[in-house]
């Protein structure tokens, strides 16, 4: 069967990422169609990358990169949860994406971001990197914004049409998983 990360990309203290990435797992473990696992990037404590050679040369000396790529590897694609600061990504999710090359490879992504914007500008720049690592970007995605979806900025409160957001995010995410899976076995 399909299995799908959910990566809460922030590690910030107090995130309003931890309960965004729960309603995502909590609406995907009632679908049948793919295992979905949280994957919360404190449980690795990666440092700043410290590897040597380029990700993309494979040769992986830390533990934790170790671990790190044995995880990622195991999906068949990824719904990241992003926030927005200053107008990209979050640096703990940067670097943990910097850390590997080959396990991102003909894999799907799916995004859901929080900010004052719906964190797009966070997910412009993730669109931009999956390029790069040979990731397939879904066109749906859920933009969360910070004045509408959280009550005083920190409870998370979705609109009722952001299920349906994510609902086409996952069928495709999904959808375009299985259909690199030729290329993952190649």
């Amino acid at each position: 069967m399909t299995r799908i990360g959910i990566i809460l990309g922030s590690t910030r203290p107090g995130r309003n990422g931890e309960a965004v990435a729960r309603w995502v797992l909590e609406i995907a473990k009632q679908r049948t169609d793919a295992e979905y696992e949280l994957i919360d990037l404190l449980d690795y404590q990666l440092p700043h990358l410290d590897e040597a050679y380029p990700p993309s040369m494979g040769q992986y000396s830390q533990p934790h990169t170790k671990r790190w790529a044995e995880t990622i590897a195991s999906y068949d694609g990824f719904v990241i949860v992003t926030p927005e600061y200053n107008h990209s990504t979050s640096g703990a999710l940067k670097n943990a994406i910097d850390f590997l090359y080959a396990e991102w490879n003909n894999k799907a992504v799916g995004f859901v971001s929080y900010g004052s914007v719906g964190g797009a500008r966070a997910v412009e720049h993730l669109r931009l990197i999956s390029g790069e690592l040979q990731m397939a970007d879904v066109r749906s995605q859920v933009a969360l914004s910070l004045f509408t979806d959280f009550e005083n900025f920190s409870t998370f409160k979705p609109g009722p049409f952001q299920q349906d957001a994510l609902t086409t995010t996952l069928d495709q995410v999904v959808a375009w998983s299985a259909a690199l899976a030729p290329l993952r076995k190649a």
